[in-house]
């Protein structure tokens, strides 16, 4: 036994804490049905105590993501309610902890197509890597899309990077099965991944 063994084993007994006690305090904020401005602010204090010691791309992605929503100090509506369905997933272990979820165990195209912006309609589900769901929106607004939510003149369907094998259970799965559905009726919905959608932005 030398010195990386133990430093490896108390690292994931470490990040096995961090991520019950996350776990435990999710859970407390949600049991009112809501998160309001001060748990906001209090769960971003938990995960700056916690993220330089941590290996989980998931805490790096919830602090970087609490940090965005209140980088101007304040929580609108619209973030408190993308954020409480993201921990609320995060609670029910509807994550793969530091694994994005394979695209082959989606219903993405295959082969996946090639994206153009100006005059497409996009639509975004789940969790993002690349940042909130109104970020997502703007990047393709920029590039001259439009983006909103489901519907038969929805081009392009965006799956974010953290979802499971239980997607089709999960709060952003009808999303995802509506698409399918309107593809197999003859609609042009194309739905891919957050990577292979991001590799598209440049």
């Amino acid at each position: 036994m030398d010195d990386k063994f133990y430093n490896r084993v108390g690292g994931e007994r470490i990040e096995g804490r961090q991520i019950d006690e996350l776990i435990g305090i999710t859970r407390g904020l949600l049991a009112d049905g809501a998160i309001n401005q001060a748990e906001v602010e209090f769960l971003q204090k938990w995960l700056a105590a916690n993220v330089e010691v941590s290996s989980q791309p998931l805490i790096r992605m919830l602090y970087r993501r609490i940090n965005e929503v209140l980088a101007d100090g304040v929580a609108d509506e619209d973030e408190k309610v993308e954020l409480f369905e993201t921990l609320g997933r995060f609670t029910n272990h509807d994550f793969e902890l530091g694994e994005p979820l394979k695209a082959t165990t989606l219903p993405v195209c295959q082969p996946a197509p090639s994206l153009t912006f100006p005059g497409l309609r996009y639509t975004f589900t789940g969790t993002f890597n690349y940042g909130q769901r109104k970020h997502c929106e703007a990047a393709v607004i920029e590039r001259g899309a439009t983006a909103g939510g489901i519907a038969q003149k929805t081009n392009v369907l965006v799956i974010g990077v953290y979802a499971t094998e239980s997607w089709k259970h999960s709060s952003f799965g009808n999303k995802i099965l509506q698409a399918v559905e309107w593809r197999e009726q003859g609609f042009p919905i194309s739905i891919v991944s957050e990577d292979h959608w991001v590799r598209h932005l440049n």
